[in-house]
């Protein structure tokens, strides 16, 4: 299966990106230099293994057991050895606070039941200054035919293909997130429906959020230096 995929990448071309030529060229660029342990949400049979790095440690969160074995091959066929898989859903990762270089999310937030809890628990897993890598499409710009033929068709094909939102409007719910940046590029692909794309990454804040509520409570206990008499 994910071999399949794998090759069927190489042909995949995006239209109006300026950076890449092909699905395979953008996912290299976005998963190649990626370090340290690295969550993927949704990985399915594996097909993005054979972009990353050989030396990371991969954690899988995928529901469907049905995969696991396929993603177990795949890792080993292009050489991941430190692997965790876990069958539990996005909006609740098994991985303890702040202890994540990295998340990597590719059409996966069409589909989850709550994409801002979800989105928040992929903050919480991170370290201060981790990146959430995404791959996403999305709905079509208001006034569209694309968009209009999404906002019909969305009741069947959420009830067809397993809750997914063809016209989910998720670089809204990215940009109100709290992530420090959020940087993504929009490209289309000659597929009908779900044509409009996003791919990019967003960086968790560099100060963990505890540790900078901390320091405020303590900057404001702080004495009022200075004569009060003299006020």
């Amino acid at each position: 299966m994910a071999k399949a995929t794998e090759a069927d990448e190489q042909t995949i071309h995006l239209q109006d990106s300026s950076n890449y030529a092909t699905m395979a060229d953008l996912k290299r660029s976005l998963l190649g230099r990626l370090q340290g342990r690295v969550l993927e949400i949704g990985p399915g049979a594996g097909t993005n293994l054979a972009y990353f790095s050989p030396d990371i440690h991969w954690i899988g969160v995928e529901p469907n057991l049905f995969t696991h074995p396929y993603l177990r091959q795949g890792a080993e066929r292009h050489g991941l050895k430190d692997i965790e898989l876990y069958g539990q859903q996005a909006e609740q990762l098994p991985v303890e606070d702040g202890t994540l270089d990295a998340v990597v999310s590719t059409y996966v937030l069409c589909s989850v039941t709550d994409i801002d809890t979800t989105l928040k628990d992929i903050q919480r897993v991170l370290k201060p200054g981790g990146k959430f890598v995404f791959m996403e499409h999305v709905a079509a710009t208001d006034g569209t035919c694309t968009r209009t033929v999404q906002d019909g068709i969305t009741p069947i094909w959420k009830t067809v293909f397993d809750h997914c939102h063809p016209n989910r409007e998720t670089w809204i719910n990215l940009e109100k997130a709290g992530f420090a940046t959020v940087d993504y590029q929009t490209f289309r692909l000659s597929i009908p429906v779900v044509s409009p794309h996003i791919a990019g990454v967003a960086t968790r804040s560099s100060v963990d959020p505890k540790t900078e509520l901390m320091q405020s409570q303590r900057t404001s206990r702080q004495p009022i230096s200075g004569d009060i008499h003299g006020i």
